[in-house]
């Protein structure tokens, strides 16, 4: 009876020691997304240089595309624009930004400011459609196949490193 008195609290110590190196050891950019394997969200937004202009979601189906979520007002995007002005130079897939919970004029300052990588930007002032996706912050990173279908999923900047052991290899699985 005494060893019993001591194995259960030694078990209930190791399994809480194993769920503890378990979660340290998850990449907190990777967190699952319910969208994954699932239709993107359909949107009609106006483009961020031409408030006439909208675009929709079945606009975009046919082709496999990445959409970047971004804002001026975001540090990490700074970051990550480098390496997305560079992946965007190769014209691999058409990249949509979605100009996040910004003000028009500042987003279009910081395009001029830092370059465009993007097709077209939409701009989602109040952020309905960067919920919709799920967005938690920016900057986040879609790539979304000629179905329309979600397959990728990144949270926070995009590296160089990133686009050539995740983005580059999708893409090519999916046939671009």
């Amino acid at each position: 009876m005494k060893g019993l008195r001591f194995a259960i609290p030694l078990a209930l110590f190791a399994l809480l020691v194993f769920f503890l190196w378990r979660g340290l050891s998850l990449n907190p950019r990777e967190v699952p997304s319910p969208l994954i394997g699932k239709p993107a969200p359909r949107f009609a937004l106006a483009r961020l240089d031409d408030s006439a202009t909208t675009i929709r979601r079945d606009d975009l189906l046919g082709k496999v595309w990445v959409l970047n979520v971004w804002a001026s007002w975001c540090a990490a995007c700074r970051d990550e624009h480098p390496a997305l002005l560079r992946f965007a130079k190769t014209k691999q897939v058409p990249v949509i930004g979605l100009n996040y919970k910004d003000q028009r004029p500042a987003g279009l300052a910081w395009l001029a400011q830092f370059g465009d990588p993007y097709d077209a930007s939409l701009f989602d002032a109040d952020g309905r459609v960067g919920i919709d996706f799920g967005v938690y912050g920016v900057p986040e990173t879609f790539v979304i196949d000629k179905r329309g279908v979600v397959r990728f999923k990144h949270i926070g900047a995009l590296t160089p490193e990133l686009i050539e052991t995740r983005v580059r290899p999708l893409l090519k699985e999916l046939d671009v």
